[in-house]
């Protein structure tokens, strides 16, 4: 079995990066999904497509992966470094504002 080891993005939902830290470990798919003839639902023997562990650290993850002698490979992927601005929303709101609300 192949393993895939990831780390989650940023949800697009929320500006916060509350769950990103965290890594997982899939394993890949089997592309053969059999259509049953009578109700046209397609099943699978594989179960391994519905495991998803997850770990802390990178390192945890690989190290899982070769107690268990499985192969994997690792996706990086980008780092984003977050943009707080000085002067940000929460600004508007402070009770020691030197500029008054002009609404």
């Amino acid at each position: 079995m192949v393993a895939r080891i990831f780390k989650t993005s940023k949800t697009a939902m929320q500006s916060g990066t509350g769950n990103a830290n965290q890594w997982f470990l899939e394993f890949e798919k089997n592309d053969h999904k059999p259509i049953d003839q009578v109700m046209s639902w397609i099943g699978s023997s594989d179960t391994t497509s519905q495991i998803k562990l997850k770990f802390e650290t990178k390192e945890k993850a690989i190290q899982y992966a070769k107690s268990n002698k499985l192969l994997y490979f690792i996706e990086e992927g980008s780092e984003k470094k977050m943009n707080i601005r000085k002067n940000g929303y929460g600004d508007n709101f402070d009770y020691s504002r030197r500029r008054p609300w002009t609404h």
